[in-house]
């Protein structure tokens, strides 16, 4: 039975991967960490991953971008694996976790849903398909309570169309403060915030006269709860390096 480290263990996506991992029998929860350190489950919380005595196989982070460098230096100094599922990360921090894959294994995604990563397949096919004849634009919608934008899987969608387009993509972020047409090398992405939208992701590739669109809906937290967890057993068993759901996907 695999033993992890939670950080952030008392926010939202926290206590769902606490129930997730509460009705499986190949993983438990040995000890959490988060700001909060009230004792929400059965395991004892931290205020600092440093602070915790025990030792775990695999560590599980949703908290803050603020948290990661302790999180890294205790991973590091202590030989565990990391998965990194905050979003939200500077380009510093990309690097900083890219760092610690040198030493430790580290599973790194913007979503844990294995929706949204063949969602990023569909979008590399349609850009490669459909050409520089459609102009590509993102929409994504998520809660009032989400901190950043655009979303971490906005940004992975983008990333995923502007690998296959012909041409360096730009991004493009408000049009408001732009007054000229639209260039071929443009990929709009679009935020939405609003009541208890669990998260929608569309890619839209509107060409001459006809319009493909790509989307996925999450219907709720358990979906990236139970990502993560099988991320997690996943990596347990890896040697360093920087890993993602396509690694996932293909060792099934």
């Amino acid at each position: 039975m695999k033993r992890i480290l939670l950080n952030g263990c008392n926010g939202k996506m926290g206590r769902v991967i606490t129930e997730c991992v509460a009705q499986r029998e190949d993983c438990r929860i040995a000890a959490g960490v988060d700001v909060n350190t009230a004792t929400l489950a059965d395991f004892p919380v931290f205020a600092s991953p440093s602070d915790y005595p025990g030792e775990v196989n695999v560590i599980i982070d949703f908290s803050h971008p603020s948290a990661l460098t302790p999180l890294l230096t205790y991973a590091v100094e202590h030989g565990t694996p990391a998965v990194i599922a905050t979003t939200g990360l500077s380009p510093e921090q990309v690097e900083e976790v890219k760092r610690a894959s040198g030493h430790i294994p580290v599973f790194y995604s913007g979503n844990m849903s294995l929706g949204i990563n063949l969602l990023l397949e569909l979008a590399k096919k349609a850009t490669a398909v459909l050409g520089d004849g459609f102009d590509v634009e993102i929409i994504e919608k998520h809660h009032n309570q989400k901190i950043d934008a655009p979303s971490g899987t906005a940004l992975m969608l983008a990333d995923a169309v502007g690998e296959t387009m012909p041409q360096e993509p730009r991004y493009v972020y408000d049009r408001h403060s732009q007054r000229k047409k639209r260039e071929k090398a443009e990929i709009g992405i679009h935020s939405v915030r609003g009541g208890t939208i669990v998260g929608e992701h569309e890619v839209i590739f509107a060409g001459r006269d006809e319009i493909v669109t790509l989307s996925h809906t999450a219907l709720s937290k358990e979906i990236f709860a139970t990502g993560s967890v099988n991320a997690a057993l996943f990596l347990s068993e890896q040697q360093p390096g920087l890993y993602n759901m396509g690694d996932l996907v293909a060792s099934k």
